[in-house]
């Protein structure tokens, strides 16, 4: 961890030694691989073929980037029945159920799929315990768009559970083929509670090989935990409708310090900043950097003079185009390779 300040406070300083009013600005932070590589394939698809391009659902979770993208062409729709027959079409990061893939053959479209690599690894432990019979239980929020897709799966075998109190009401065949998954954006603590709740339930129960919580979204929130008890406020960037974001708010809240999920600098409260000396700032895994530079100038016009980069952990991971984008920037007369940020 770098950071100035967190190096005073560990050899026992006063953070609130001095009157100067302090941004902690934490890293990692805003944008994941899965993220990065979703909205890249949005791009280079209007880039390559041109508008419109259609998009089921928010690419990801986030207004400010839902809209630069409809500016640049995007068509967003609810439904694949929104497409029309033949069109060209997006999966957005959070992924698809079988019955909207069938839909979309059904209908002609050609399929983009910007599905996470990681929502992808959960799918695949889906069908893998469905076909050794186990009855699943899928960890998550059941409005989400990636429990949607995810319960597709395998839906005659699949209950959703939100909370360990849900887990007593759970029934199923075989006591002891049960398997759980978890949604990617869980916060750990609330999957740890939930899973320890399905063991006593269930003693034999097995989950995946490695947790399905992705690396982003564990790293945010791993970092709010690290820094928030030095700061009297955590302001988390992001859209009301991103779980990640929502959970690094609980995180901070779960330990003590104020914690509110805003869209960008316009909706702070002046009121949250008086008799406050340490903002933590960070951003959920679909929020963009510009919004947290916004939230950053705003504090530095309201007192809020040193910013400081709190580095918790390196992060570097990358994802790979899918290979519709990457066939078609091969076969685009005269283009150019477009590389993944």
């Amino acid at each position: 961890m770098t950071s100035t300040v967190l190096e005073s406070i560990s050899n026992g300083a006063d953070p609130g030694a001095t009157t100067t009013k302090r941004v902690l600005l934490l890293k990692p932070r805003g944008f994941c691989a899965g993220v990065v590589r979703a909205i890249d394939i949005v791009k280079i698809a209007l880039d390559t073929f041109g508008a419109p391009i259609y998009v089921r659902r928010e690419i990801v979770h986030n207004r400010y980037v839902v809209n630069e993208l409809a500016d640049k062409g995007a068509i967003f729709v609810h439904e694949i029945d929104d497409v029309p027959d033949g069109q060209r079409v997006i999966y957005s990061a959070h992924g698809v159920s079988p019955a909207v893939r069938d839909r979309s053959k059904g209908r002609n479209l050609r399929v983009i799929d910007a599905t996470c690599p990681l929502v992808t690894k959960v799918h695949i432990e889906a069908v893998k315990f469905a076909k050794q019979g186990y009855s699943l239980v899928l960890i998550g929020h059941r409005d989400h768009d990636e429990i949607e897709g995810t319960l597709g799966e395998a839906p005659d075998v699949t209950q959703v559970v939100s909370s360990a109190a849900e887990v007593d009401t759970l029934e199923v065949p075989d006591p002891n083929r049960v398997a759980y998954l978890t949604q990617t954006t869980l916060s750990l603590d609330e999957a740890r509670d939930i899973i320890h709740a399905l063991k006593q339930k269930f003693p034999n129960i097995v989950g995946p090989h490695s947790q399905d919580i992705c690396y982003a979204t564990e790293n945010r929130q791993v970092a709010v935990r690290n820094v928030a008890h030095n700061a009297d406020l955590v302001l988390v960037v992001g859209s009301t409708n991103s779980s990640n974001s929502n959970r690094l708010v609980e995180v901070s809240r779960n330990l003590g310090t104020k914690g509110y999920l805003i869209d960008d600098s316009r909706a702070i409260d002046p009121k949250w900043l008086e008799n406050v000396t340490n903002v933590a700032v960070t951003a959920g895994a679909s929020a963009p950097e510009v919004l947290v530079e916004d939230v950053v100038n705003y504090l530095r016009q309201n007192g809020f003079s040193s910013v400081e980069e709190v580095e918790v952990m390196p992060e570097n991971v990358r994802f790979g185009l899918p290979p519709e984008i990457v066939q078609a920037i091969g076969g685009a007369s005269g283009a150019e390779a477009v590389p993944v940020r």
